[in-house]
């Protein structure tokens, strides 16, 4: 009897052993096949793996095993199975990697991930709508003047203030396609170019911005377009905060009410020049602030964070004038009297000469 129950508890043990052997060996082969993947210093980088049409779950774990991203074929297809994603997985080209656990790697499967291409292309301050449309086809992003017409079209809720732009300016999104690095998908709408633009702007022009100018008796519109004046109009960095104090003071100066900012004369002549003529200052536009007082309708081109944090924030000068030194610094003399400010127009055309 004794004999009996030893038989009984080694034959015990040694089903638990198997269990327990089974159960580490099932755990080990469901971790990533990269685990402990830096052996040597060598990284486990994502590789493309293309998952035929029609390919069964079995033929996908196989595919996946050859390609060193599983580390077993039938553990993953029963894991699939078990977690009801086996008849879920979708063909195309993914980009995996060894790293990635089976939860991972069976989502993206279930979910369509396909791996595209990616586009980067940067914005420059100061770009007009037309500018960055053109920027966007040279890329191969969007046909120009489909572009152009989305930006004139486009609606979403998400952005309330899009709802403020008064109908009377040149471009519904001037100014507010924020300029910037972006990386997207090829083949991407233009729409959706046009949203993420949205959000980088709408993230630096945030609630605390759109209260800054409030406080300053601006609307978000308005603020926006001091910014684009002075980001087309300031060269020099530094000079961005005495720029916009220019504009702020002759804003707040009923009797210096034309902005007389020759960017916005560029603007409506819709090309830009090294010099204006007499004539291009009397060009028949709203945007002419030498001929109609206060801001123009709206923004003449998307300024960059330094441009907007300058339009809230102006020096505490009270200069009234401004004109470029013209000797190929980018930088300016700054006047409070018309009597200065002739003055140093004087010594900018002895530069440029």
């Amino acid at each position: 009897m004794k004999r009996k129950y030893m038989m009984a508890g080694v034959v015990i043990f040694v089903f638990m052993m198997l269990m327990l052997t089974a159960y580490w060996r099932v755990t080990t082969l469901l971790l990533p096949a990269g685990t402990g993947a830096y052996d040597g210093g060598t990284e486990y980088p994502k590789k493309e793996i293309e998952i035929p049409l029609k390919s069964s779950a079995t033929r996908v774990a196989a595919l996946l095993e050859e390609e060193g991203i599983i580390k077993n074929a039938l553990v993953f297809r029963l894991y699939a199975r078990y977690l009801g994603l086996d008849q879920d997985l979708q063909a195309g080209r993914y980009k995996l990697s060894a790293t990635m656990s089976m939860e991972e790697i069976l989502d993206e499967l279930r979910r369509g991930l396909v791996y595209k291409e990616t586009v980067r292309f940067t914005i420059p301050e100061g770009f007009t709508t037309e500018q960055i449309a053109a920027r966007l086809a040279a890329n191969g992003l969007v046909d120009e003047e489909n572009f152009l017409k989305a930006c004139e079209e486009y609606h979403n809720d998400e952005f309330e203030f899009l709802t403020a732009i008064p109908p009377d300016v040149y471009f519904r999104l001037e100014g507010y396609l924020f300029p910037d690095t972006y990386e997207v998908h090829e083949g991407v709408a233009a729409e959706e170019i046009i949203t993420l633009m949205l959000h980088r702007f709408s993230a630096v022009c945030d609630k605390a911005y759109v209260i800054s100018a409030g406080d300053l008796g601006f609307s978000l519109h308005q603020i926006l377009t001091i910014a684009s004046l002075v980001e087309r109009e300031g060269q020099v960095e530094d000079e961005m905060p005495l720029i916009s104090a220019v504009f702020h003071n002759r804003l707040k100066n009923d009797s210096m009410s034309l902005l007389q900012s020759c960017a916005t004369v560029q603007y409506a002549l819709g090309e830009t020049k090294p010099y204006l003529t007499n004539a291009d200052l009397e060009v028949d536009s709203l945007y002419n602030t030498y001929n109609h007082p206060d801001l123009p309708p709206g923004p003449i081109g998307s300024p960059g964070k330094k441009a907007l944090e300058a339009a809230i924030k102006p020096a505490t000068v009270d200069y009234l004038f401004f004109v470029s030194r013209e000797d190929g610094s980018g930088a300016h003399y700054f006047s409070t009297t018309l009597q200065e400010h002739n003055r140093y127009k004087a010594i900018a055309q002895r530069n440029r000469n």
